[in-house]
């Protein structure tokens, strides 16, 4: 993150993301994680950020059984300890919980609301960084975009460009690289080979469904123009061809 000397090791992602043993009756989710040299400034003064990412999380309704019992042991003890306004302020704004319906005769209560894009953002540039240190050994020097695959955006834009991201990642031979990760109910993760620019495109995963995709741009590096793309971004009708799919947007 910064160039100050190193006075402990960071956890990439947060540790408080892997549940323990305590709540998993011996099973070790923490097996061999991930930690990179970091400053005081950007470890120890991050812990409540951490906390919000670990609820933000675990606690999305797709997550596999190991994402859902994460939430309802150490989340939800954490969201205990705070105010009663938290998830309304920091979490989800305009928080509020609706009953779905999962089968014939079962409904599930679950919260809806608007995330902390902005507090998401800083949380996944840290995870970004660090990542990309522990892949090449270098700060990487550049701009960091990130796109939530795990959300519903309310734009139909947003939505397609969404599902594109996702189906690229999934066909693209330079993408067919092996995922790492040695808690992958937890947490895994996919870096692209760099492409003739020097960009580097990285898949997240956690629980199982919850995923995130990272671009890094070099300092240096010029972003190409590209027409179809500018078109699509003011609004125009605009479709992309992946393979046998179409994504149109601005229908």
């Amino acid at each position: 993150m910064c160039d100050n000397i190193s006075t402990s090791d960071e956890h990439v992602p947060p540790k408080c993301l892997f549940p323990e043993k305590k709540d998993t009756k011996g099973i070790d989710f923490r097996k061999n994680l991930i930690t990179v040299p970091s400053c005081e400034a950007h470890n120890s003064s991050k812990s409540k950020d951490d906390e919000f990412l670990m609820i933000s999380l675990s606690g999305i309704i797709t997550n596999n059984v190991v994402g859902q019992f994460h939430f309802l042991t150490k989340s939800t003890r954490a969201i205990r300890r705070k105010s009663q306004d938290f998830l309304d302020k920091q979490v989800l704004i305009n928080y509020r919980t609706e009953n779905i319906k999962i089968s014939d005769r079962e409904f599930q209560t679950i919260s809806i609301g608007t995330p902390n894009i902005e507090r998401l953002e800083l949380c996944f540039d840290h995870i970004a960084r660090g990542l990309y240190y522990y892949e090449y050994k270098l700060n990487f020097d550049g701009e960091v975009r990130i796109f939530f695959g795990f959300l519903e955006y309310s734009e139909e834009r947003l939505q397609t460009l969404k599902k594109f991201i996702k189906r690229r990642f999934e066909v693209e031979e330079l993408l067919k690289l092996t995922e790492k990760g040695e808690n992958p109910e937890v947490f895994k993760y996919e870096f692209q080979k760099p492409d003739k620019l020097g960009f580097v495109g990285l898949k997240l995963t956690f629980y199982g469904k919850t995923e995130v995709y990272i671009a890094y741009k070099p300092k240096l590096s010029k972003e190409p123009y590209d027409l179809a793309f500018d078109l699509m971004l003011k609004g125009v009708n605009t479709t992309f061809t992946l393979g046998n799919e179409k994504f149109e947007f601005n229908k």
